[in-house]
């Protein structure tokens, strides 16, 4: 029987993945024995150590074996993936079965188990929200349990090492895939990925974090030179990968395409050795995106270890043959291929993909789609609610209109695609193939809204027809305008409803001003028509139960309790770069992206360095309740600052509050007059109170010191300001601090 067949076979008898690999590894002769002992197995040694044990047993191909990837996926005449790989995936790294070392099986992504798109059979899996829609949660806790539960279908679809950890900043706000990001501001992605990269890893799987670093637009990623001042970086972008690698200590970090300061990310020896390596004291492995090596000594010198899918998407199989003759000539060392398969074991160990092999196993997709929808619940922002127009209360006559409401929600492209039971793209819609389809998940607004409303008369129309749509409007009491923007991979996006949708929404608002736009975007738009309409919603991408989601928000079941993660803008002037930088068109011709321009101050920071006024603030939400905040302390002892308050809920009914606070120095020198440096999510019934107390990173109140090579706390007073958004202070306190010097390594969250 040919292996492909055995693998299809064992895996739907429930067979070890790792097995599976190993079965069919056993198939060619070993070249070396198996040896009689082999401690490293020991569970109950440390990963450094059983790490140190294999690579001593390891043969010299056996250390190249493991550092070099294929993709999981056929391209045609091109490329035929291996025989071993899970059909339609990321790619696999084999085994070495005679030393109990499990093959690495590799899946896209942050939102859910995908199927690349030349696979025919998709893998029907749960899909999270968006990764802006889960950051917009504000609640760490979803963000775990979203990871556990898609690192769960991961395992129990065969796979060891999920490419999750999406956590670049918002830059760019027409950046293509910002939806699978964190939002704007390092505290808050880095917490928020560290979390579900956690959840993920609990699964006894490898996690990696990523684009490592500064790949904060699509446009030109492949050739773009990101240009950017070392304390700059340090205060942003990779302030936000330390975070969430503290919060979750990933066992992989993927590096990006672009290039930092003249050098590709991942032959970038500040990035990977100086930061990550030797800074950060990073023990596990580095691996490539698909298509972003570019050299084999280089490369490797530079701290990558890992070359993902070389012979599919490189130029050449840099990590294969290039590297042996590199060994040869000494311009990469022995030390430094056992460092690079030591890196790859020890993290396999530390995972538990060792010592618990995955294997195919069922899946319960009604607790998981629990999961999900209550991650969407939480992430729906609510920006605008004239005259209480929501929850839907009263209505008799309700107006459906748009975005293919009465199918399902609409979803992100590129790798990231997951494929749930049903899912379908619109006829006529989008690119048939890569970064597409553009595909809808069938979770239907419009029939979720007529399930828990059967009182009501609602009623649909496609959109197409805005006089027929208008029409339709002026017959009810209430509208919903169901407006999207596709965002994907490989391409970035205006900040512009697509397809003629703002012409749309005027006609029906003008038809009936008691309009609520419900927008699925995977950031954020322009919106023409926002003094016209009473009510915007921000949706998101909303993942398989998204449908039901928004009805329970919309009807008012659950609080709108979403905060956004970044900031809107009033118009496209108000960006660091109105004109995006890179032509399409012109793939192969470099570029430099000025990141100086704006430095460390990201999104909110950018806007109150500048003075603008944003069409809604980064951390903005409104909810079905009101809530009071004040009570403000903020003291400092031994050089650690905690900040407390009390928050109430002053409505008539149950919400989450979500209070932010935001520290100034007085003297000012930062990169913009504020930073976020906490917040929590807090659930209170109505007239409740709770007081909340919260411990602030030192890091937040210092400024990079390269001459010292850490982090510098300038002594003084510095104003910190409680709010329900970055433009809101409902009170404020001073605190006045001491000098401190900080070190540059990682610190415990």
């Amino acid at each position: 029987m040919q292996r492909p067949i055995v693998l299809a076979l064992a895996l739907m008898l429930g067979a070890s993945a790792g097995a599976l690999a190993q079965t069919a590894l056993a198939q060619t002769p070993a070249q070396t024995p198996t040896p009689a002992a082999r401690p490293w197995l020991d569970p109950k040694l440390d990963a450094d150590r059983r790490a140190d044990l294999a690579v001593k047993a390891m043969t010299q191909d056996e250390k190249m074996t493991v550092i070099f990837g294929y993709f999981g996926a056929d391209m045609g005449d091109k490329y035929k993936r291996p025989p071993e790989s899970l059909d339609g995936s990321a790619g696999y790294v084999p085994g070495i079965a005679r030393l109990g070392i499990p093959a690495q099986f590799e899946t896209d992504a942050g939102i859910g188990v995908a199927t690349q798109g030349g696979a025919k059979q998709k893998r029907g899996r749960t899909a999270l929200p968006a990764g802006i829609a889960t950051t917009a949660t504000w609640n760490p806790t979803l963000a775990y349990k979203g990871g556990a539960m898609i690192g769960s279908e991961a395992r129990d679809t065969g796979f060891n090492v999920m490419l999750a950890g999406g956590v670049n900043l918002t830059r760019e706000a027409r950046n293509g895939r910002n939806f699978e990001y964190g939002g704007e501001d390092p505290l808050l992605a880095g917490t928020m990925v560290g979390a579900q990269i956690k959840g993920v890893q609990s699964n006894g799987i490898v996690s990696t974090i990523k684009h490592y670093a500064l790949n904060a637009q699509e446009t030109g990623r492949n050739i773009l030179n990101a240009k950017i001042g070392e304390a700059e970086a340090r205060t942003s972008d990779l302030l936000a990968f330390q975070f969430a690698i503290e919060a979750s200590d990933p066992h992989a970090v993927m590096c990006a395409y672009n290039h930092v300061n003249g050098d590709y990310a991942c032959e970038n020896d500040f990035l990977l050795n100086k930061v990550l390596k030797q800074d950060w004291s990073y023990k596990g492995y580095v691996m490539s995106d698909w298509g972003a090596v570019h050299s084999t000594a280089k490369a490797i010198n530079a701290g990558l270890d890992q070359e993902s899918a070389g012979d599919a998407f490189d130029k050449q199989p840099f990590f294969a043959a290039p590297l042996k003759a590199a060994l040869a000539k000494g311009e990469v060392s022995q030390a430094r291929l056992d460092d690079m398969a030591r890196r790859v074991l020890r993290s396999l160990f530390a995972s538990g993909a060792v010592d618990k092999p995955v294997k195919a196993a069922p899946i319960d997709f009604a607790a998981h789609a629990k999961v999900t929808q209550a991650d969407a619940e939480e992430g729906l922002v609510l920006l605008k609610n004239d005259e209480g127009l929501l929850p839907l209360a009263g209505a008799k006559k309700i107006a459906v209109i748009g975005g293919h409401a009465d199918f399902g929600v609409l979803s992100g492209g590129g790798s990231s695609q997951v494929y749930p039971i049903g899912a379908r793209p619109m006829e006529g819609e989008g690119p048939a193939y890569w970064p597409g389809p553009k595909l809808y998940f069938p979770s239907s607004p419009l029939k979720a809204l007529q399930a828990r409303l059967p009182g009501a008369d609602i009623r649909y129309a496609d959109g197409k027809d805005p006089a027929a749509a208008a029409k339709l409007a002026a017959d009810s009491d209430i509208v919903l305008v169901f407006a999207l923007q596709w965002n994907g991979e490989a391409f970035d996006s205006p900040l512009t409803l697509e397809n003629g949708q703002d012409a749309l929404i005027e006609a029906v608002a003008a038809a009936n001003p008691k309009t609520v736009v419900v927008l699925e975007t995977g950031g954020p738009v322009l919106m023409p028509w926002l003094d016209k309409v009473g009510g915007v919603v921000e949706a998101w991408y909303p993942g398989s139960q998204g449908g039901e989601a928004i009805a329970r928000v919309l009807a008012g079941e659950v609080d709108a309790s979403g905060r956004l993660p970044v900031t809107f803008p009033a118009a496209v002037a108000q960006l660091p770069r109105p004109v995006l930088d890179g032509d399409p068109k012109k793939e192969e011709e470099p570029f430099e992206v000025d990141y100086t321009i704006e430095g460390a101050a990201v999104g909110y920071k950018w806007f109150d360095k500048q003075g603008h006024k944003p069409l809604f603030p980064f951390g903005y939400g409104l909810s079905y309740t009101s809530f009071a905040y004040d009570k403000l302390k903020a003291q400092t002892k031994n050089g650690v600052v905690t900040v407390s308050f009390e928050v109430r809920n002053t409505g008539a009914r149950a919400g989450k509050a979500v209070p932010q606070v935001y520290v100034s120095p007085k003297a000012g020198g930062w990169e913009a007059p504020q930073r976020l440096i906490g917040f929590s999510k807090v659930d209170l019934a109505p007239g409740a109170s709770k007081t909340v107390s919260l411990t602030l990173d030192p890091r937040l109140l210092a400024v990079w010191d390269a001459k010292a090579h850490g982090w510098s706390v300038a002594a003084g007073d510095y104003v910190v300001t409680l709010g329900a958004s970055s433009r809101d202070a409902a009170a404020k306190a001073q605190v006045t601090l001491a000098a401190q010097a900080l070190p540059v390594g990682l610190m415990k969250r």
